[in-house]
């Protein structure tokens, strides 16, 4: 079975939509998490696992399989995925 990559994303975020973007374009799935459009306990505790992935709770915070990639860069998220079975 695949990993499933998660992005934890803000719906205003530009560099959210530009990794969006390249998964989209090499046709990976994903599952994204707009953190901005949470609410109550399932803010809450989103917001605390991203603590633990990334101290600094910059976006987007991209998880796949046992990486975290902060931010966007696009040959940094390439180098991520090169490993990654799909």
């Amino acid at each position: 079975m695949a990993q499933t990559i998660r992005i934890y994303a803000l719906s205003t975020c530009h560099h959210c939509s530009s990794a969006k973007e390249l998964l989209d374009e090499r046709k990976i799935p994903y599952d994204c998490v707009y953190v901005d459009r949470l609410y109550a306990e399932e803010r809450n505790e989103t917001m605390a696992l991203l603590r633990t992935l990334n101290p600094v709770m910059s976006f987007p915070t991209i998880v796949i399989g046992d990486k975290v990639v902060v931010g966007f860069s696009r040959d940094v998220l390439e180098e991520a995925l090169k490993d990654y079975p799909h």
